[in-house]
């Protein structure tokens, strides 16, 4: 159903999507960073075409032409280097800030209390600024046609670099929401610069599948493929434990354990590759990610309510068992439901603990 308000559609996204998405979208359409690089990326692109047909250059298949071959974009192609700069870079680092303002305002527990998750909460912001990088980068493809017609390029060199900008995208997006969930600017810069880091070197790796079997075939893209997948969960994983409700005084934060893992990972994906003969370092980032998923098990918001409504009850429950109690020595409290009635659950972190009545 559509309602229009003051001439103007209210509903201008589909009632399906996650309200975290939606959200996230309509703010990021109205901002900067979606209106200016998609003006400027037409602009930009008419001009590298242009330079394209002068030099007539003509970039045909190669051995090593496959995904996340980030080399060929260092070729003659303005066009690729334009497309590259906007939505690999510029756009995707716009994500710095999303997390900021959710952190610092304390926005993260509501919205948890309310009843969203935090994966709701994190993957609405992933994918609302990969896919306005994924909007622009789709309204290029008239261009593509246009330099098919002309001549001079390889339609799966095209298909490949244009696969690479769709993986880059989803992973510097990633990498700069992790960032954005810290309170700093130096240790958003400090964790930003941990993940290209480890990425690239990890990337390096990958591609010892690529020299080892002379091209980039099917190895080497299902490596390729968990390159992306590992680096783009263990950033929204990375996110999602910054906004964790409570922390157990006798663990380690799921944070810290997520930079150690960040920083272990090439040295596993290398163990993968000396022991596969160069084959499959992929399996590597296998054994990390089991890793990754298992850091951070704590519940989320939802959860968090339930059982804090259950502990309330309980503690009722002993309290009015406690009144019910005559001298005789007959019935008594267990030492659970005395702990009840002296710590009552909190539901909130750094002692943020809301009245009972108004948990009801």
């Amino acid at each position: 159903m559509f309602v229009v308000e003051n001439g103007n559609d209210a509903s201008d996204l589909p009632e399906r999507l996650p309200p975290m998405l939606v959200k996230e979208l309509r703010q990021g359409l109205r901002r900067g960073v979606f209106l200016v690089p998609f003006i400027g990326i037409h602009v930009l692109a008419v001009a590298a075409m242009y330079q394209e047909f002068l030099t007539k250059e003509t970039l045909g298949y190669e051995r090593y032409t496959g995904v996340m071959q980030l080399l060929l974009f260092f070729d003659k192609t303005p066009f690729w280097w334009v497309v590259g700069g906007i939505c690999v870079v510029a756009m995707p680092l716009g994500a710095l800030g999303l997390m900021q303002s959710e952190i610092e305002e304390g926005n993260y527990e509501l919205l948890q209390v309310a009843g969203l998750s935090r994966w709701q909460v994190v993957l609405g912001k992933f994918f609302s600024i990969w896919s306005i990088c994924m909007l622009t980068f789709s309204s290029l493809l008239p261009y593509m046609v246009l330099r098919y017609f002309v001549g001079g390029i390889d339609v799966w060199r095209n298909v490949a670099m244009s696969l690479t900008v769709v993986c880059m995208s989803a992973l510097v997006s990633a990498f700069a929401l992790a960032s954005s969930a810290y309170e700093t600017i130096v240790k958003r810069g400090v964790v930003l610069l941990l993940l290209f880091v480890s990425a690239i070197v990890s990337w390096g790796i990958m591609l010892i599948s690529a020299d080892t079997l002379n091209g980039c075939g099917l190895f080497y893209h299902f490596n390729m493929l968990l390159f992306v997948c590992y680096y783009v969960y263990l950033s929204l994983m990375m996110a999602r434990s910054r906004i964790r409700l409570t922390h157990k005084g006798f663990e380690v934060r799921p944070s810290r354990m997520l930079i150690l893992l960040l920083i272990f990972t090439p040295i596993v994906a290398g163990i993968a590759a000396f022991v596969t003969l160069g084959r499959l370092p992929g399996l590597g980032l296998l054994v990390m990610g089991y890793c990754v998923f298992n850091t951070d098990e704590e519940k989320d918001g939802r959860s968090y309510k339930v059982e804090t409504l259950w502990g309330i009850q309980q503690a009722e429950k002993a309290e009015e068992k406690l009144r019910n109690i005559g001298n005789d020595g007959g019935e008594r409290l267990t030492a659970e439901e005395t702990i009840r009635i002296t710590a009552p659950p909190v539901p909130f972190a750094k002692g943020k603990a809301e009245e009972h009545e108004g948990w009801r």
